[in-house]
């Protein structure tokens, strides 16, 4: 499919289509999920915009793909036939999370998210993915989805934090840890 223009007036009254067709507010809590989704995605290519790292691009440009099965899947009410999250997308989450991790010193405390350009888009990237989760268990109990975009999205979001953490190390940004022999 060609996408030949990009405004096509139907959404102008507040109204959009999920995948099958249902006409429903861009308010409604199934498109503020998928909207997430988007805009993680959107920060993830910010991130990768400042990587120069080519195995976490490489790495991050796949999670990219699996976020458009993400958003179709939270577009698509479950009598709708469509691409789902699978298992299998987990899995891959979780063996990057293993390889990566392996890399790190184990934390003591709390870290500041800052670093270099791409180690701190990724902490924000973290972040959206977390606020994602969140509008996604939400909708989960309002109507019925696919529970593995949950721990996708779970996962995902720890992904990202060693991911930080490792861009941060190879490019030999120091971690800030938090400070809270100052607070009062």
């Amino acid at each position: 499919m060609r996408i030949s223009k990009v405004y096509t007036r139907t959404g102008d009254g507040g109204q959009t289509a999920l995948v099958g067709g249902a006409r429903v507010s861009k308010a409604n809590i199934r498109v503020e999920a998928y909207g997430e989704v988007d805009e993680l995605n959107s920060a993830l290519g910010l991130a990768r915009s400042f990587l120069t790292d080519a195995e976490i691009d490489s790495a991050l440009s796949a999670i990219q793909n699996d976020l458009f099965t993400v958003g179709g899947d939270l577009a698509s009410p479950t009598e709708i036939s469509a691409p789902r999250v699978e298992e299998a997308f987990i899995s891959r989450l979780e063996e990057l999370s293993d390889k990566f991790n392996s890399e790190l010193e184990p934390l003591r405390e709390f870290i500041l998210p800052t670093g270099n350009s791409a180690g701190a888009a990724l902490h924000l990237a973290r972040a959206i993915a977390r606020r994602a989760e969140r509008r996604v268990v939400a909708l989960s109990e309002e109507e019925e989805i696919n529970s593995h975009t949950i721990v996708y999205l779970n996962r995902l979001s720890d992904l990202l934090f060693i991911l930080a953490r490792v861009v941060n190390q190879r490019a030999g940004a120091q971690e800030r840890m938090t400070d809270f022999s100052k607070r009062k």
